[in-house]
């Protein structure tokens, strides 16, 4: 089977085809919308788990799934957090989103030059950033979801959940920055 078209490649390519459709469903004029960008959103969130649970499990892990991975989650995350700020422009919303778009940028970056240097296992998914992606995408579906939900205040949840995950971004930011700092510091 051609890696482009293995199931765990497939489920990533169908969360970044999820990404307008998020967006479709989110500027829909009806309460709805607003739910179903929320669910949606989720779903996207679950293959993030099962595509590489999926990819080690059939032996199918490919330099393509693991290119295409980390950029699906990223596009789909900061899609998110662009739609959450465009519809709640305050400081702590804007400035949340910055931080994790901002992580998000680094440390991409940070792991290309390791893995140019020969030392990307430095600087591996840890425990903590998986995490930090299970808060995230609990909170960023919560705030997309936007609707109270048996009483209970789902935007302010999710609200909570997002800049608890904005710290955790920071704090496994540091951490990465840590194991790779012996490397930075000799090229520098």
């Amino acid at each position: 089977m051609s890696t482009v078209y293995n199931p765990a490649n497939l489920l990533t390519w169908l969360r970044i085809v999820l990404i307008p459709v998020v967006v479709g469903l989110f500027y829909l004029p009806y309460e709805w919308g607003d739910i179903a960008a929320g669910l949606l959103f989720a779903v996207a969130g679950i293959t993030d788990s099962l595509d590489g649970w999926i990819a080690r499990r059939m032996g199918h892990v490919s330099p393509l799934g693991e290119f295409l991975d980390p950029v699906a989650d990223k596009l789909i995350v900061a899609t998110a957090l662009v739609l959450i700020v465009s519809r709640d422009p305050t400081w702590y919303v804007t400035l949340t989103a910055a931080v994790i778009i901002g992580r998000e940028i680094a440390i991409s970056a940070l792991r290309e030059w390791m893995a140019e240097i020969g030392a990307r296992r430095k600087v591996a998914v840890s425990s903590l950033g998986k995490f930090k992606t299970i808060v995230q995408i609990t909170g960023l579906s919560m705030m997309l979801f936007h609707e109270d939900l048996f009483g209970l205040p789902i935007y302010r949840i999710g609200l909570v959940l997002t800049v608890l995950a904005a710290v955790l971004t920071l704090w496994s930011m540091v951490v990465y920055l840590r194991a790779a700092w012996p490397d930075l510091s000799r090229s520098a």
